[in-house]
């Protein structure tokens, strides 16, 4: 008996002391003392009320003129008819910018807008946005509530391709310009507006633009574009909370080519081309890159939004020596909490025969991947080399993949504005960095401009999420005027703060 005491004894005692551990370590698991907490507030400075009737039906009309593009080039010599009817809609809603600001347009059609500030020497601020929209998937438009195409307004949004994604960012950016000119407002820094008009297809006018102001040796004191918003609810957390992008996954796109002798579908081998094509989708799917928590700024993330996580959630990411299996199994489910943590791994488009009572000769897939922080290109390529092996396929990379981008300041007069305008979104949500998801074209300003950031002052619900790129996308009008009056409070902050602290600053500031 003395000896199963002492084992119980022991028992009891290891369990108190791990039990003691995992609370240690839950209740350490937070924010560090660094600026993304810490530092005084910067006063929010008041701005002009904007004209959300304007807004509304610039972005309706906006919505009508259908910038889709497909593939790299678009649009195509004589297709530019919609982009040309989206210009006119902005220059007939927003005449003190078109009269008072310089216009620019780069491969023909992308538009940037300078406002020159008093104090030209300063580095420019540079605000984005894109003209162009991802097409509607056929035989889906019966699945909107609102024709796709129309910018109907109904329920309080305003329904349609393009409506968050992204050109209610266009709209808003423009008022908040058009409302401060109003009012008499001059910035001491340039602020620029730049408009890409093919985004969605490698986002050639947003390159060229970059590349003026690299040409110049002007390095911007700030770009923002679009990203992420206040989300409601977090996942993580159930409450709402500002991500501001401070980086982006990486891009790569492969496909997988099985060859095959093709023939009559009456006689089919064993182990056709798209029966490999198929199993190579199937292993891909199943093997999957590992999740990563401990790589910036996923933990930076993690360890700014662990206050308001629950309980077991923040011990869950405190412990992971412990939990790492179960957070893992957890987080696979959800697609949105998945692409944060890992590699992901995305069948877009399959082809095969031409008939249906003919094999195919070349049955092919196309995956793109969105890069993690914790792989590279290279990561990628070698494990979907492996894994595919058994199935004796070509694989071709599409275009120009691209790692994951560096990671922008948490700290400094750019952040400091950032965040402050993200807090006044929504009063009380906190504010923590993320990695977008996506490619957007900021990434042509990384190491080419001081911060880059990606966010948009607007408050999205998950199932407003679920809008971009997909059915149903519609912008709340709130929206439209919580990212007006933004826009304007960060024009008005990055104008004013940091003057003296400018970081990478180029002998000039003026705007080429």
């Amino acid at each position: 008996m003395k000896i199963v005491f002492r084992l119980l004894s022991v028992a009891v005692l290891a369990l108190t002391a791990l039990a003691g551990v995992l609370v240690w370590r839950t209740l350490s698991f937070g924010p560090s003392e660094n600026p993304v907490t810490q530092g005084e507030e910067n006063p929010l400075p008041p701005v002009p009320e904007m004209n959300v009737d304007r807004m509304s039906s610039t972005l309706t009309r906006a919505i009508q003129a259908r910038t889709i593009t497909l593939a790299p080039g678009d649009p195509r010599e004589g297709q530019e008819g919609p982009w040309l009817e989206l210009h006119a809609a902005l220059q007939e809603a927003f005449p003190t910018v078109h009269s008072r600001l310089t216009l620019d347009r780069f491969e023909g059609l992308s538009l940037r807008y300078t406002w020159i500030g008093s104090d030209p020497s300063l580095p420019p601020l540079v605000l984005m946005a894109h003209q162009d929209v991802v097409p509607v998937n056929i035989g889906t438009e019966s699945d909107w509530s609102h024709p796709p195409f129309s910018g109907q307004i109904a329920d309080g949004y305003i329904y349609g391709r393009g409506a968050m994604d992204n050109k209610g960012a266009i709209v808003a950016l423009l008022e908040a310009v058009e409302q401060l000119l109003l009012d008499g407002y001059q910035p001491r820094r340039t602020v620029v507006l730049a408009f890409g008009h093919d985004e969605e297809v490698l986002g050639q006018g947003a390159k060229s633009m970059a590349e003026t102001f690299a040409a110049a040796s002007i390095k911007p004191f700030m770009v923002l574009d679009e990203g992420f918003a206040v989300i409601d609810p977090f996942p993580l957390t159930g409450k709402p909370t500002a991500l501001v992008g401070v980086s982006e996954k990486g891009y790569l796109t492969l496909i997988l080519t099985a060859k095959a002798a093709g023939g009559h579908s009456s006689m089919p081998p064993r182990n056709t081309g798209a029966v490999r094509i198929a199993k190579a989708v199937v292993a891909l799917d199943k093997n999957q890159l590992p999740a990563a928590f401990e790589r910036e700024p996923v933990q930076q993330m993690l360890r700014q939004t662990a206050p308001e996580m629950p309980f077991l959630t923040r011990m869950a990411f405190a412990n992971l020596w412990l939990f790492r299996p179960l957070i893992e199994a957890q987080i696979a489910s959800d697609g949105a909490t998945n692409a944060v943590m890992r590699t992901t791994t995305a069948p877009t488009m399959l082809e095969g025969s031409v008939k249906e009572n003919v094999l195919p000769q070349a049955a092919k897939v196309t995956l793109n991947f969105r890069v993690h922080p914790s792989n590279t290109v290279d990561d990628v390529i070698e494990h979907v080399r492996r894994v595919v092996a058994p199935y004796d396929l070509e694989i071709e990379v599409l275009g120009v993949p691209a790692d994951t981008m560096a990671v922008s300041p948490l700290s400094g007069p750019q952040w400091e504005s950032m965040r402050t305008v993200a807090a006044a979104v929504q009063p009380g949500a906190l504010v923590a960095p993320g990695l977008v998801l996506g490619a957007t074209d900021a990434r042509w300003y990384v190491g080419k401009a001081s911060a880059v950031y990606r966010f948009h002052p607007a408050i999205y619900s998950r199932a407003d999420l679920n809008g971009f790129h997909g059915t149903n996308e519609r912008l709340e009008i709130a929206n439209l005027d919580r990212m007006g009056r933004g826009y304007a409070q960060l024009i008005k902050l990055a104008s004013e703060t940091g003057l003296d602290r400018d970081i990478g600053l180029s002998p000039s500031g003026t705007t080429p």
